[in-house]
């Protein structure tokens, strides 16, 4: 066994590691054995030296095993999931769960909370009266299995060592580190016990992959590293060039979800990519041969009502209200402060700052600065424009949803310089490419 300070010295050097190395190391991390600095040194040699494909694998199965794997037996269906990297508006986890579930698998959807300028699905569902996202196992199992769907955060029984190493990457500026995201997504993934992935890739301003080839790497080395460890797995790449939803804000974007799902708004980009992760996922679960099969079972799930009754019956089976697709004006409040913010010249969407409309969230309340921060769920933006509208003087560019009029202003001020009014812009794709 090679000491700490020596398999960092490797690492630093270029040299390949072994397996049985890499997994002694990451026991230490998980036990405390190795301290916080040997694992910043190691995620900053990994920063700098990057790791084989031997290495990736052998690393995620590593932090993989630190902990439990989830077990399904009995079930009628294939076990499946999807991981998006993060963006604004990204609402995509609570419309395309409920529709594949609806189409015969089961979704045991482990989510996170918002990082930087990006939404979180846990902080999204804590909008939600009662809604308890940190259910027991047993319960987290039995809905699963009742409802086809689930949705909970990370446990510290999951994938610990992933907990530390992120923790740290965070503050030593090695969370760009393509092979530690690969590993701290699929221990995480792989621990579920799914029987197929399917990634959703954000690029763009709004993504934390902002050019189109790191996203191209990233995805690669995802499905790559998967598929080397066992798990089936597909990647979209797809936009973040604008926020996905025409709303950003917790409790916005839960309803717009189930106003989604119920058919009463149409959002084309959204669908798009739903259809294309949820067609990928039945094709690899096994639930349809072709993918206009796929695609034709999805618009069905939609469209007959099912999908979003099983959103309603799983918010229900972890403590949110009965009726909240039925009444969500009754549970998802509103600030005092909704007004609109007009557009000050005519013209088109030319060109929309994702990411600082991510955080003008931040700076409203509806997301954090710093870990402990209390999020304000009510608070967003709600109506926002595309890229590609036309827009006379005056028309409403977007609604701002904010505690109070300094709020609202600060709010405003932010947004001025975050969309351009310009010359004539076609829209923009949601869908760029495939892997797998």
């Amino acid at each position: 066994m090679l000491l700490p300070e020596e398999f960092i010295r490797a690492k630093r050097d270029g040299d390949a590691v072994g397996e049985r190395d890499l997994r002694e190391f990451v026991d230490g991390i998980a036990s405390g054995d190795v301290s916080d600095a040997q694992v910043g040194a190691f995620t900053m040699a990994v920063h700098f030296q990057g790791m084989s494909m031997d290495e990736q694998v052998a690393l995620t199965l590593a932090m993989r095993d630190t902990g439990h794997t989830l077990t399904w037996p009995n079930l009628n269906g294939p076990v499946l999931d999807k991981h998006s990297t993060g963006g604004v508006g990204d609402v995509v986890s609570l419309v395309l769960a409920p529709v594949v579930a609806a189409c015969g698998a089961y979704i045991p959807m482990i989510s996170g909370r918002g990082l930087g300028h990006t939404g979180g699905t846990l902080d999204k569902l804590e909008s939600i009266p009662g809604f308890n996202v940190n259910p027991s196992h047993m319960l987290f199992d039995r809905t699963v299995r009742e409802t086809g769907l689930a949705m909970t955060g990370q446990s510290a029984e999951l994938a610990p060592a992933d907990g530390r190493i992120y923790s740290i990457r965070d503050v030593t500026a090695t969370v760009d580190s393509i092979p530690l995201i690969v590993a701290s997504i699929l221990s995480k993934k792989l621990a579920e016990g799914l029987d197929a992935l399917v990634l959703d890739i954000k690029t763009g301003n709004g993504s934390f992959m902002v050019e189109r080839n790191r996203s191209r790497d990233l995805a690669a080395n995802l499905v790559q590293v998967s598929e080397l460890a066992g798990l089936p797995c597909r990647a979209l790449i797809t936009d973040m060039n604008q926020p996905l939803a025409h709303s950003a804000g917790n409790a916005l974007e839960v309803m717009e979800a189930i106003k989604i799902l119920k058919g009463e708004i149409r959002n084309p980009a959204l669908k798009e990519i739903a259809l294309g992760l949820g067609t990928e996922m039945l094709l690899l679960g096994g639930l349809a041969d072709k993918p206009a099969e796929a695609e034709k079972m999805l618009t069905s799930a939609f469209e007959s009502g099912e999908a979003v009754e099983r959103f309603g019956k799983m918010v229900a089976r972890q403590g949110g209200p009965l009726d909240l697709v039925e009444h969500p004006e009754h549970y998802l409040q509103l600030p005092p402060i909704n007004r609109p913010m007009l557009a000050p010249r005519a013209g088109c969407i030319e060109y929309i700052d994702t990411r600082a409309i991510g955080f003008c969230i931040v700076e409203l309340g509806g997301g954090r600065a710093h870990i402990d921060d209390t999020i304000d769920h009510s608070v967003g933006l709600s109506k926002l424009c595309c890229v590609g509208d036309s827009i006379l003087e005056g028309d409403e560019l977007l609604t701002i949803h904010a505690r109070n009029e300094a709020s609202w202003h600060k709010a405003a001020s932010m947004l001025e310089s975050a969309i351009k009014i310009g010359r004539k812009t076609d829209a923009l794709p949601a869908v760029y490419e495939k892997y797998g």
